[in-house]
C-alpha cells in the first residue's frame, strides 16, 4: 500500500518501510526522519535525498498493518496538483513482486530530467490497459512518462537478477529499468509497468543508467511488429526524451521506454536466488512465479517440477514462433528470457532478409552463439540453467531431481519439434500431417539458401498457390530444383483433399506480408532522430496489419537495395 505525505520538498518522492505487526503511526518530522507511536518501522531502503532537509507540513498517517507489509512513503511535493491529475487517469497498482525479501529487489527512483517530451504514445496499449493518458496535458504526460511525477500507488523498485551472457554467468541486475509496479487491467490481467533508461540504480555498477532515443524507439517499433504477428511479447506504452545527451560511441539524445510485461521475471532471476544459497528465498521466488504465471499448478504435488516443464513449453512455442517469421533476439542469454514465455529485450535484434541459418546481426556475437539456426539449441541451454537453480525444490535426493530435470529438457526438444513442424505445415499450407512433410521443409529451406531467397517473400509468393500447371511469378522459380520441389509442394496440397483456395487463405495467416525490414526501420529512425516522426509512424501503420496484402505499403514488401547486405545492429548500452 502507498502511503502519501504531503510536503515541498520535490526531490524527496519516498521510503520504502517495513511494518511490524500492530498498529504504527507515522510521522515524517522536521528532518526528514519517522517518528512512531512503538518500534514498530524499520528503513527497508531509501531513495536519494537532496535539497533541503526541512518539510513543510508534518503529517501523521495512521496504518493498521499486516503482519510484514511493506509499503511506500512517498512525497508529493508541491507539484500535488500535477500529481493528482496524473494519478487519476485509471492507475490500479499492486506491487506483489516487493512482497518477496528483500534480496530481489532495491528502491529506485527515476532521474531527474532538464526537459521531458513525449516522442511517440501508444494509444491503442493505453486504452487496454485502462489508463486515460490522453486527458493529460502534454506536460504531464511526460512529466508521468519520464518519472519526473509518480502515481500516488507506485513504489518504484530495481530489480536483482544474474545471467548467463554469452555464456559467462555474471550477477546483474536492473541498471538502467526502474518498476513502478504491477497494474490491475480492466479485463483483470496483472501487469508490469517499467522505464527503461531512467537513470541509475543500485544494480547500475560504472554504467550511467541512461538511454539513447535510437535504441529506445527501436524496442517500439519492433516490439509492436511482435505483437501484431501474434508472437509473445513485453510491449511499449510510450518514448520519451529527456533533454539529456547520452555518451556512447558518440553523443546520443537521452530517452526513456515505457515498458509492460506479464512479469519481469526471467530465467536470471532463478540464478540470482540460487547463488545467494537460500532455499527458502529461492521457493519463496518459484511460488511467486507459480503464483503469477501459472497458478494451475499451485497444489500440484510436483509443482516445481511442472514448473520447470510450463516454462519450456513456453519457450519452445515461442522461439518456433520467432523462427517461423526470421526473427534474431541477438542476445538470448539467461537474463533475457522469461519465465512468462514473453520476448523481451529488443537490443542487437534484427530480421532475416536472405534465408541463412548461420544469419547473425549483432556486432558482439563475433563467435555466431545466437544465430538463427542456434535459437532452439540456445533456448535449451538456457532452461537447463534454469533447471539447475530447481534442483533443491525437486526432491532430496540429487539424482532423482536431476533425472526429473533431465526429461523437462527432453520434452523441450519435443515441443520445439511439434511447434515448430505444425508452423511449417501451416506456412505451406498443409491442414493435416503427414510422413515426408519435415523432408519437404527442409528441402525447400535448403533451397532458399543455395538460391539466396528472400524469406519472407519466398513464402508470401507461395501463398498464391495457384496450381500444379503455374509456378509463381519470377525468374527464381524457373530454376529446375525449385519447380521439381514445387510441384512435390504441390503434390501433398492434393493429398489434403482440401481446396487450393483453402491452403491460399491457410498461408495468407500463417505468411506475413510485412516485417520490419532492418532497412525500413534505420530510415525510420534517422528521420526520428532529425525530428521527422512521419517516417516511423507509416512503418508502424504498415507492422501493425502485416498479414494485410496492403497495395499502399507494397514498397514496405521489398529487400534492402544490395548495397545494404552486412547489416549489423549494436546493444543500446
Amino acid at each position: 500500500m502507498a502511503v502519501g505525505i504531503s510536503g515541498c520538498r520535490p526531490a524527496v518522492r519516498y521510503r520504502q518501510l517495513q511494518i511490524i505487526p500492530g498498529v504504527s503511526t507515522l510521522r515524517m518530522i522536521s528532518n526528514g526522519g519517522v517518528q512512531t507511536g512503538a518500534a514498530a518501522v524499520r528503513f527497508v531502503s531509501r531513495g536519494t535525498i537532496k535539497g533541503s532537509s526541512t518539510w513543510c507540513m508534518s503529517t501523521t498517517v495512521k496504518q493498521t498493518i499486516a503482519s510484514g507489509r511493506r509499503i511506500c512513503v512517498s512525497s508529493e511535493s508541491c507539484e500535488s496538483e500535477a500529481a493528482a491529475r496524473i494519478s487519476a487517469i485509471g492507475w490500479k497498482f499492486e506491487h506483489s513482486y516487493a512482497q518477496l525479501p528483500d534480496v530481489f529487489f532495491q528502491s529506485a527512483m527515476p532521474a531527474k530530467v532538464p526537459s521531458p517530451g513525449v516522442t511517440i504514445l501508444n494509444n491503442a496499449l493505453a486504452q487496454q490497459l485502462g489508463l486515460a493518458i490522453e486527458q493529460l496535458s502534454a506536460s504531464d504526460a511526460a512529466a508521468l512518462l519520464t518519472g519526473q511525477l509518480l502515481p500516488k500507488d507506485a513504489c518504484p523498485i530495481a530489480q536483482a537478477y544474474a545471467g548467463h551472457q554469452f555464456g559467462g554467468f555474471t550477477m546483474l541486475g536492473d541498471g538502467r529499468a526502474i518498476l513502478l509496479g504491477e497494474h490491475r487491467t480492466p479485463s483483470g490481467q496483472l501487469i508490469d509497468i517499467q522505464f527503461k533508461g531512467s537513470g541509475q540504480t543500485a544494480y547500475s555498477r560504472r554504467g550511467d543508467g541512461r538511454a539513447a532515443l535510437g535504441p529506445m524507439l527501436r524496442e517500439y517499433i519492433i516490439s509492436e511488429a511482435m505483437h501484431a504477428l501474434g508472437i509473445p511479447t513485453t510491449r511499449s506504452l510510450a518514448v520519451t526524451t529527456t533533454g539529456d545527451l547520452v555518451r556512447r560511441e558518440t553523443t546520443l539524445r537521452g530517452a526513456i521506454l515505457t515498458r509492460t510485461a506479464a512479469s519481469h521475471i526471467r530465467v536470471g532471476t532463478f540464478q540470482f536466488a540460487a547463488a545467494k544459497r537460500d532455499e527458502g528465498h529461492l521457493r519463496s521466488l518459484a511460488d511467486y512465479a507459480i503464483a503469477r504465471h501459472y497458478p494451475e499448478l499451485t497444489d500440484h504435488p510436483q509443482k516445481y517440477v511442472q514448473l520447470l516443464h510450463a516454462v519450456a513449453d513456453r519457450q519452445a512455442s515461442l522461439i518456433a514462433r520467432w523462427q517461423m517469421v526470421g526473427f534474431i533476439h541477438g542476445v538470448m542469454n539467461t537474463d533475457n528470457m522469461t519465465i512468462s514465455g514473453e520476448t523481451i529485450d529488443y537490443g542487437p535484434c534484427a530480421f532475416m532478409d536472405v534465408y541463412h541459418p548461420e544469419t547473425v546481426f549483432s556486432s558482439i556475437d563475433h563467435g555466431g552463439r545466437y544465430a538463427y539456426g542456434n535459437q532452439p539449441a540456445i533456448g535449451q541451454w538456457n532452461l537447463a540453467r534454469l533447471a539447475e537453480t530447481l534442483l533443491p525444490l525437486f526432491d532430496a535426493d540429487q539424482d532423482k531431481a536431476i533425472e526429473l530435470a533431465t526429461a523437462a529438457l527432453n520434452q523441450y526438444a519435443d515441443s520445439y519439434e511439434h511447434y515448430w513442424l505444425n508452423g511449417m505445415r501451416r506456412k505451406l499450407g498443409l491442414q493435416t500431417e503427414a510422413d515426408g512433410d519435415r523432408e519437404l521443409v527442409e528441402a525447400l529451406l535448403k533451397l532458399m539458401q543455395s538460391e539466396k531467397l528472400d524469406f519472407t517473400n519466398t513464402f508470401d509468393q507461395l501463398s498464391a498457390v495457384a496450381g500444379p500447371e503455374e509456378v509463381p511469378a519470377g525468374n527464381i522459380w524457373q530454376d529446375p530444383g525449385l519447380r521439381d520441389w514445387y510441384q512435390r509442394w504441390q503434390s501433398r496440397l492434393q493429398r489434403d483433399a482440401e481446396s487450393l483456395s483453402a491452403a491460399s487463405d491457410l498461408m495468407r495467416s500463417a505468411n506475413p506480408a510485412v516485417i520490419p525490414r532492418n532497412h525500413r526501420v534505420e530510415a525510420a529512425l534517422a528521420a526520428a532522430d532529425n525530428g521527422d516522426l512521419s517516417v516511423m509512424n507509416r512503418l508502424l501503420e504498415a507492422l501493425s496489419a502485416p498479414f494485410d496484402r496492403n497495395p499502399a505499403f507494397a514498397d514496405y514488401r521489398s529487400p534492402p537495395p544490395s548495397d545494404q547486405c552486412g547489416y549489423r545492429t549494436f546493444c543500446g548500452t
